[in-house]
């Protein structure tokens, strides 16, 4: 006689074991997750049909909110009065409240589940929860930068006649010199006979002055704008006017202050008009170079505050500010550069340093918390927010700027609330994986 083994609803048996095993299997996991062990099971001879209560809600009032309960292992598991989980047999918990269409007041985050960590666990594990705060809150933007020199103090000195270098006074890059310092003299047979020139042209305005003629004050202009036309010091023409003595050879000095940054000339070269024999920089003011992306640049604003921080100088911070945004995106880096102006006055910012440089915006009121409190969920930020009882629930929050440890919370969370800040990723971990089972048991 054959005997009909299949199970009273039609499910064969094989195929009614693979499915509890497929719940039971990730259940045991979820147990190891927040203590490891210690799972109580209990098998009970119920349909996974009959897992939610099939009594018909009483009918309520438009609005009025019902309770909603939930296995803690198992989340697909949901009734409107208190009992038992009919596949593991612990107490369904009190979720939340939920309107006559069965939507519970807080939006759910998308593939994370409220979790439920009894005390005991809490502090195996060790979770710590600190609750949002009101304070000024402000933005601070920090990247990388490089000193460069300030391209508007730099000064070359150009020869406009032709001549020989008689003699070197700066004879070397990075020495510091004061406006009007002598750089190098030459020799010009040019500039010689210009001397000449002018020398005449004085006597000449004298031998007619003697005489009572007149027209030789032209001359007398001329000759002298031509010598400082080639850069010939006043007060060596006028002693040449006083001496009337030619001098053999004309000193180039430097015209602003500051460190010798390119020298191209050495004693007996031939120099020839337009040749840059010296180069001048001033380094009382620098620039700061920082790359600024996409996402930064609506939080830059020129005149804002800067802080410059350096390895060379690991205790110390100088004090700067925006002066330019480069209107040009890279289309390689996807990054404008940020111009930032800092003074110099001891030039302990030398180009080409790198360090880092730190942006302030004007501080404001806000809701506050600790930036470790924050995960990352793909494009969205979440917070862990605790509702008594050992319940934890998900929240999506939207972020304004940080400032040291703390972060500004522009929505999705009010003063007062408390949200974890340890052993938050553990369960981060545990809300993905009960809303794995979730999906799982729904199926």
């Amino acid at each position: 006689m054959d005997i009909d083994s299949s199970h009273p609803d039609g499910t064969p048996p094989a195929r009614k074991t693979r499915r509890t095993m497929a719940l039971v299997l990730p259940s045991l996991i979820a147990g190891a997750v927040l203590g490891g062990g210690g799972t109580y099971w209990s098998f009970h001879n119920h349909n996974h049909d009959h897992a939610t209560s099939t009594a018909p809600a009483p009918a309520g009032e438009p609005g009025k909110k019902k309770p909603l309960y939930q296995c803690p292992m198992h989340p697909s598991i949901t009734s409107d009065h208190p009992g038992d989980c009919p596949l593991c047999g612990m107490k369904l918990v009190l979720v939340s409240n939920a309107d006559d269409s069965g939507r519970t007041t807080a939006p759910p985050v998308p593939g994370m589940a409220t979790v439920i960590i009894d005390p005991a666990r809490q502090q195996l594990i060790g979770l710590r929860t600190v609750a949002a705060t009101t304070g000024d809150v402000s933005s601070t933007w920090r990247t990388v930068a490089r000193v460069q020199v300030d391209p508007t103090r730099v000064r070359k000195t150009n020869v406009k006649i032709e001549g020989f270098v008689e003699r070197i006074f700066v004879d070397f890059v990075g020495q510091s010199v004061r406006k009007g310092q002598p750089l190098f003299s030459i020799y010009s047979p040019t500039l010689l006979s210009a001397q000449s020139e002018y020398l005449l042209a004085l006597q000449t305005k004298e031998t007619l002055a003697k005489t009572g003629g007149e027209g030789s004050e032209n001359l007398v202009q001329a000759a002298r704008r031509r010598l400082e036309l080639w850069d010939v010091p006043a007060s060596e023409i006028d002693r040449l006017t006083h001496t009337r003595e030619p001098s053999k050879t004309l000193t180039l000095v430097s015209p602003i202050a500051g460190v010798v940054t390119a020298k191209n000339v050495v004693e007996g070269a031939r120099v020839s008009p337009g040749e840059a024999p010296y180069e001048i920089t001033d380094l009382s003011m620098v620039w700061v170079m920082a790359d600024a992306y996409e996402s930064d640049l609506g939080r830059i604003r020129v005149g804002m505050k800067a802080t410059l921080t350096l390895p060379s100088y690991p205790d110390r911070s100088f004090t700067g500010e925006v002066v330019f945004i480069d209107p040009l995106l890279d289309p390689k880096s996807r990054t404008a550069k940020v111009h930032l102006h800092f003074a110099n006055a001891k030039r302990e910012l030398k180009p080409e340093m790198f360090g880092e440089v730190a942006l302030q915006t004007t501080a404001k009121e806000g809701v506050r918390i600790p930036a470790d409190a924050v995960i990352r969920a793909g494009n969205q930020d979440v917070v862990f927010v605790a509702r008594g009882e050992g319940k934890f629930e998900p929240r999506v929050v939207q972020l304004g700027g940080k400032t040291g440890d703390q972060v500004e919370v522009r929505a999705g969370l009010d003063a007062g609330q408390e949200v974890v800040t340890r052993a938050n990723f553990l369960v981060d971990s545990e809300s993905q994986l009960r809303a794995s089972l979730a999906a799982i048991g729904g199926k």
